[in-house]
């Protein structure tokens, strides 16, 4: 049984596919979009694999129409970081049909309260929410696979402070980039983890057993609207038109 958050998204989801399929994915720069025959879609941030050729999808042309089992089966591939997008993406699409989801009145920021007593990781730079975390007076460190932008840490530089926080907010693209797991396993007793992001999968069930408290996602509210920016190269702030940012507490 494979226990990653991968394989675990996998193991939930796939009986919830049986029966869908693609009728649309795209591919862009910035993000990518999955939309299934039953009128769902999903987004996830886009991977890039070094191909060595221009050639990043051996299946281009052949995705749309295919069972949606099978392209939420990409989401373990091993080596390549573009199926795992499209992996999310189709997943994010099957959890927007279901029912019975709880969403939180409040956002996760404000259910949280962080105040200047906090020790804050923010894994991936999520530039709007910093002067709002600052302002409250918290010790703040953000990490960043490419630690090149100024202020921030590697990922494998961090380990005293991701052990040491009390919040910690982590990309959702860590599942993509195959970092998660490993990102849970170095914590240490926070009082809250927010998983945040478009790409995050609003479904409680997957992460049972993990320190998440809450998913901080997004659901899409203008389909036509999210491929036309997805293909034209947006990103977040462009794409958040057409889209209803949800909180889930676990």
């Amino acid at each position: 049984m494979d226990n990653s958050i991968q394989g675990k998204i996998v193991s939930h989801l796939h009986p919830v596919s049986e029966g869908i399929k693609v009728a649309d994915i795209r591919i862009g720069l910035g993000y990518s979009s999955v939309h299934l025959d039953n009128g769902n879609m999903g987004v996830a941030w886009t991977a890039h694999n070094d191909s060595g050729n221009c050639t990043h999808e051996n299946r281009a042309g052949k995705l749309a129409g295919s069972p949606a089992s099978e392209l939420l089966e990409m989401l373990v591939s091993a080596e390549k970081p573009l199926s795992r997008t499209i992996g999310l993406a189709t997943a994010n699409a099957l959890v927007a049909g279901l029912p019975g989801r709880q969403f939180a009145e409040k956002d996760a920021f404000d259910m949280v309260g962080v105040n200047a007593e906090d020790k804050v990781v923010m894994v991936g730079f999520f530039g709007p929410v910093i002067p709002k975390l600052k302002q409250t007076g918290c010790k703040l460190d953000v990490l960043e696979l490419k630690s090149n932008r100024p202020g921030t840490i590697s990922p494998e530089d961090g380990g005293k402070e991701l052990a040491e926080c009390s919040v910690a907010i982590i990309t959702a693209t860590s599942i993509i980039t195959d970092t998660f797991d490993d990102l849970m396993a170095g914590l240490g007793n926070p009082r809250a983890v927010i998983v945040l992001g478009p790409s995050t999968l609003m479904y409680p069930p997957v992460f049972t057993g993990t320190p998440v408290t809450h998913l901080a996602g997004s659901l899409v509210k203008n389909a036509s609207g999210v491929k036309k920016i997805v293909s034209e190269g947006g990103g977040t702030m462009i794409l958040k038109q057409y889209l209803d940012f949800k909180t889930v507490c676990m």
